[in-house]
């Protein structure tokens, strides 16, 4: 499946209802998602494999993945209202792989260490006091993951090579993106805006 289709499918993926600020409930766009599992796929890193989505929200990576040849995807998910949405959105998308919704911490999952992929696009810490909430994300793709791809703050490049390397990882992608984001809490300002972020492909040892 090509990118501008994928995108397309991905369009019917609903957001949240009620989102948390709290949480960072940001939806990821479908011309993210899209461009950022096409880069997974062009690298081998979905087809015949097991793919993992930490925080998995409404599921938009999950469902992208499951579009593209993958053995298994998993995803896993706090908020049980974020998994409902994502389970109803499975039927709007119609993935040719079911997708495994698993209501969890995906910070502590009991994953086993057999080389997933992992995707994430985990809070970005933006919130008072949440600085480096991208960390614990992280720390579980080292553990499990053969290979991930998460999105982060677009100056975060210097601490997640710096995680890596500390961890048995190596950064070979990194490319920025652009969320646009409608208004979804009261402190916004502007009914849309756009938030540059940062895409990383991770080899982990």
């Amino acid at each position: 499946m090509d990118r501008r289709t994928l995108e397309r499918r991905l369009e019917a993926v609903a957001g949240f209802e009620d989102p948390s600020a709290a949480l960072e409930q940001y939806p990821t766009p479908p011309d993210v998602a899209a461009h950022f599992l096409h880069v997974a796929a062009m690298q081998g890193d979905l087809a015949g494999r097991t793919v993992v989505d930490l925080g998995s929200g409404t599921g938009v990576l999950a469902l992208g993945a499951a579009c593209l040849g993958p053995e298994r995807v998993v995803a896993l998910e706090r908020d049980p209202e974020a998994v409902a949405t994502a389970r109803e959105n499975e039927a709007r998308v119609d993935p040719p792989v079911a997708v495994d919704w698993l209501r969890g911490d995906a910070t502590r999952a009991p994953l086993p260490d057999d080389g997933l992929t992992v995707v994430a696009n985990p809070p970005f810490g933006a919130q008072d006091g949440a600085s480096g909430a991208d960390r614990p994300f992280l720390a579980t793709a080292s553990r499990v993951a053969r290979v991930s791809y998460t999105l982060h703050n677009a100056g975060s490049r210097d601490f997640v090579e710096s995680f890596a390397a500390d961890n048995g990882g190596t950064v070979t992608h990194a490319f920025r993106v652009a969320l646009a984001l409608d208004r979804q809490f009261p402190f916004h300002d502007a009914d849309r805006r756009e938030v540059p972020a940062l895409a990383v492909r991770v080899s982990w040892n």
